[in-house]
């Protein structure tokens, strides 16, 4: 008999990882070998175990997957890593396979998705849903924030005033507003809450 799939789950909720477990051993050909919880056990689990598959959670506590696939391929640059998240965010799906995640899939998937993904992935594929690849091209036809402009509306969505967020960027009061209206423009809105609202929509900044 072929050996079974040996997939690795990383998801910081116990009820969440117990369903994945559930959904995975209904299939002969699939087991669950390990889980974490964090970016750190994930990397020591990948490690430790050689998963044939990672399922991978995008925001893990106060720990980020991405910082976790982006270890694990340091190491093991051909690892086979499924996303497997909640933030549907175009930016989150370019940020995730810009670290080098395999595909990436929404938690609001069917599990026949999710098995199929599993098997494809194990087998070199590398497919995308025809949601996610929408968001994707969405994204390419939008104009992309700098880094400094990411950094301005991250503290704006903590609802800091111009002169609070030019003291911790280490920028002047004055250059804020310049970089809020190109903001703007980017995003198409009028306004700093309409910003916050469309950046925490499409993943480019999160909530705390």
């Amino acid at each position: 008999m072929t050996a079974p799939i040996r997939v690795l789950c990383v998801d910081d909720h116990r009820l969440v990882r117990d369903g994945i477990a559930l959904i995975i051993s209904s299939q002969p050909d699939l087991e669950v070998v390990g889980f974490a919880a964090t970016s750190d056990e994930a990397v020591a689990q990948f490690l430790r175990l050689g998963p044939d598959v990672t399922l991978m959670d995008l925001r893990l506590g106060a720990t980020s997957g991405l910082s976790a696939i982006h270890a694990i391929r340091r190491e093991v640059p051909d690892a086979r890593i499924i996303v497997l998240t909640m933030y549907g965010g175009d930016e989150d799906i370019h940020q995730a396979l810009a670290a080098g995640a395999t595909t990436y899939l929404l938690k609001d998937s069917l599990s026949d998705d999710l098995i199929c993904t599993i098997r494809d992935v194990h087998a070199g594929g590398h497919s995308l849903s025809p949601e996610v690849k929408a968001r994707l091209e969405a994204r390419a036809s939008r104009p992309t924030l700098t880094l400094r402009e990411v950094q301005v509306l991250k503290q704006v969505a903590r609802g800091l005033r111009n002169k609070e967020v030019g003291a911790i960027l280490g920028i002047s009061e004055e250059t804020v507003p310049v970089h809020l209206k190109s903001i703007f423009i980017k995003l198409n809105v009028n306004d700093r809450m309409s910003a916050v609202n469309v950046a925490v929509r499409r993943g480019i900044v999160h909530l705390e």
